[in-house]
């Protein structure tokens, strides 16, 4: 009782010293602005602009929501852990910890928007440039109708422009293609460009109809890979409920041995660490799963 109330004194005065140094203004919004200040000091720079895209995307999640999440992690991981060890002290230290993995969710989760925004980008990007192919019959002045389209946005249009400058600045194609190929290192791009490069250096009587057969393979990739999203999103949520279900096996085990009995047993301490075993466990399983779900997109 005493370190319970030692710890809401403790929260009071920090409440009270951020209200002070911030008079007038929500002391709420006054903590999640240090907070993202800290964020933009240390997040890595190639993290900020791919966040910042998701933010201009409309896809970053408000203040609201990620008060919601850290609600919901906070007060589910106090709730569980108290049930595993009916201990305040390690329920509060389970809840400051599972908060903790929220900017890395965060840091997933923009990943897998971004990546799915630059697939789509890298979709428009090849089939329109085919189409323009087939008027022009020149693949520079095909990139040029692209990139004046106003069809692409930032990073492949910039990346598209310096493709352009170096066609005309080296006299040839290859170089401009290596550098698109290295910058997004999908199938489908380096399909399209070696069929481009093969037109232009050695021609072809039939280069429509193979320019119409590869607008049909992308179509059908790009119809795959949204078709595995779906499949995936489906999957990732039945994934979370499985994990949510196995940290719950301890209600489990206490209906089964009766709560005073399941009390008993943590006075013994391999007991106590089996049971952040088990947590570790599941948290390493869950984050592992995440991760996973979230990096592994646009695959081809």
């Amino acid at each position: 009782m005493e370190t319970l109330m030692f710890i809401v004194i403790a929260v009071i005065i920090v409440f009270v010293v951020a209200y002070r140094k911030n008079t007038g203004n929500n002391v709420y919004k006054y903590i999640i602005t240090q907070v993202g200040n800290v964020y933009d000091r240390y997040a890595p720079y190639s993290f900020k602009s791919v966040r910042e895209k998701v933010k201009n995307l409309g896809q970053e999640y408000t203040v609201k929501q990620y008060t919601v999440q850290v609600a919901i992690f906070a007060g589910g991981s106090f709730v569980l852990s108290y049930l595993y060890f009916y201990n305040l002290i390690l329920s509060f230290i389970y809840m400051f910890l599972s908060v903790m993995t929220i900017p890395y969710l965060s840091y997933l989760r923009c990943k897998r928007v971004y990546s799915e925004f630059v697939f789509e980008q890298i979709q428009v990007y090849t089939t329109n440039t085919i189409m323009e192919f087939a008027t022009t019959q020149s693949f520079v002045k095909a990139l040029e109708g692209v990139y004046s389209s106003g069809v692409l946005e930032d990073p492949v249009k910039s990346d598209l422009k310096v493709m352009i400058d170096m066609a005309y600045e080296n006299g040839t194609i290859e170089q401009s293609l290596v550098y698109m190929n290295d910058k997004y290192n999908f199938f489908i791009v380096k399909n399209m460009h070696q069929l481009f490069l093969q037109i232009t250096n050695e021609g072809s009587r039939d280069s429509m109809k193979a320019l119409e057969n590869m607008s049909l393979d992308i179509d059908m990739l790009v119809e795959n890979v949204y078709r595995d999203r779906i499949d995936r999103a489906q999957f990732h949520k039945k994934f979370v409920q499985f994990g949510i279900l196995l940290y719950l096996m301890v209600m489990l085990v206490q209906f089964l041995l009766g709560v005073d009995s399941y009390i008993k047993l943590l006075d013994n301490i391999l007991v106590q660490l089996l049971l952040h075993g088990i947590i570790i466990v599941n948290t390493y399983f869950l984050l592992n799963g995440e991760k996973y779900y979230n990096e592994n997109v646009g695959a081809e």
